[in-house]
């Protein structure tokens, strides 16, 4: 456990808190980061960082090179948008933003990133070769990690590999990763059923029925996890929306009925059963009623997945920092999407999770009442100085 270099970034604890905070109070949501991607661009100038901005619209590149030429790069991202919630917490840096906060610890992301993005720029003799900060904007509409690819994030950035942390609300100062799937694809899906409607009590025997097909839709997709998925996969497949008819009109059938939801998987090859029994299911039951499917399934985000050896060198920093016994190896998946996905397809890297709250109050992402504990700060720092000097070494 490198507790020296813990007690070095613990001098820098109470401007990154601030900065954390000013964040918190000013949160912006995706594609709207103005304000904090300008934030940490000049943080970045201020310490000798040269800053590119505007990398998929928001997005904001820190580049850095060591006292020595090197010819190894890493590249190490955080997320800076919020979530569309009205925030509860009555503290100081509350929202500012009526409708906005950050319940997800992105304000947290970016501080850790800019106190190692600070450290290391005062200790250029300590790597060799070329860091990249990669501040992305939209983690939450899961567009901003497309949008800085497209944009040439790694042809403009050329980087070995690519790491990413994301705040986890439970278990102080503990590290959790697993190589391979990490994190599930999450998916959007829409079925339109088009029938004949009619009179709800007279009539019924000239129309399609569609409530009923709907009935039988919602339990026939669930068949797709217990009989067309393996039973040692996981995947969700979960009904959010139905829309039909009337209240103001209980005795008419609808002539047109949409049913949406989301689906969660963790291989591409699970995402594809889904997609196509989803859509047979549709198609075959709009034909017994004698109506017609049609299926809208989009793709949003890829499953999360950490390559071995990058999962391997994660592992190796963060127990330098907080010692074996505070990481786990192979946490189990969680069905949450990330679409630092995007970046682990395009290179080797790996994203691991941070403990940041034993406290029962603060254990809800996406909640009103959450809040980042500034008091992990440090371990997040600590952990990024550590994989970059073990990665850029002389």
């Amino acid at each position: 456990m490198n507790t020296v270099l813990l007690e070095q970034v613990r001098e820098m604890h109470l401007e990154l808190k601030q900065i954390r905070r000013d964040i918190h109070a000013h949160p912006e949501m995706a594609m709207e980061e103005v304000r904090t991607s300008a934030l940490v661009a000049n943080k970045l100038k201020g310490w000798g960082i040269m800053a590119i901005e505007g990398v998929g619209q928001f997005g904001v590149v820190g580049i850095l090179k060591s006292l020595q030429p090197g010819n190894n790069t890493i590249g190490l991202r955080a997320d800076m948008d919020a979530l569309r919630l009205n925030e509860q917490n009555d503290v100081p840096y509350r929202s500012k933003i009526s409708g906005t906060m950050h319940a997800c610890g992105h304000d947290g992301h970016t501080a850790m990133l800019l106190g190692a993005a600070k450290y290391l720029a005062h200790h250029r003799d300590t790597f060799c070769g070329t860091i990249y900060f990669i501040f992305q904007p939209a983690e939450e509409g899961l567009t901003g990690a497309l949008a800085m690819i497209k944009d040439g994030l790694f042809d403009r950035f050329p980087m070995d590999a690519v790491y990413g942390l994301h705040n986890y609300p439970e278990r102080f100062g503990k590290f959790a990763i697993r190589a391979g799937p990490m994190m599930a694809a999450g998916d959007s899906w829409l079925v339109t059923f088009r029938g004949t409607g009619g009179h709800g009590g007279a009539l019924v025997h000239r129309a399609s029925d569609l409530t009923v097909l709907q009935a039988q839709f919602v339990l026939a997709v669930q068949t797709i996890i217990s009989r067309n998925i393996k039973a040692t996969d996981s995947a969700v497949i979960t009904v959010g929306a139905i829309e039909c008819g009337s209240f103001q009109s209980l005795n008419v059938m609808p002539s047109t009925l949409r049913i949406g939801g989301t689906t969660r998987s963790l291989t591409e090859s699970v995402r594809s059963t889904i997609e196509r029994r989803m859509k047979e299911i549709a198609s075959n039951l709009a034909a017994d009623f004698g109506c017609e499917a049609e299926v809208e399934y989009v793709r949003v985000a890829s499953p999360l997945v950490n390559h071995a050896e990058q999962t391997k060198r994660a592992i190796t920093a963060a127990e330098a920092v907080v010692g074996e016994e505070n990481v786990d190896r192979n946490t189990e998946p969680t069905m949450a999407g990330e679409d630092f996905a995007f970046m682990l397809v395009e290179r080797p890297g790996a994203f691991i999770f941070l403990g940041v709250n034993d406290d029962t109050r603060f254990r809800n992402l996406h909640s009103p009442t959450y809040d980042f504990n500034d008091e992990v700060i440090p371990y997040g720092v600590a952990y990024w100085i550590s994989l970059v000097q073990q990665e850029l070494k002389y």
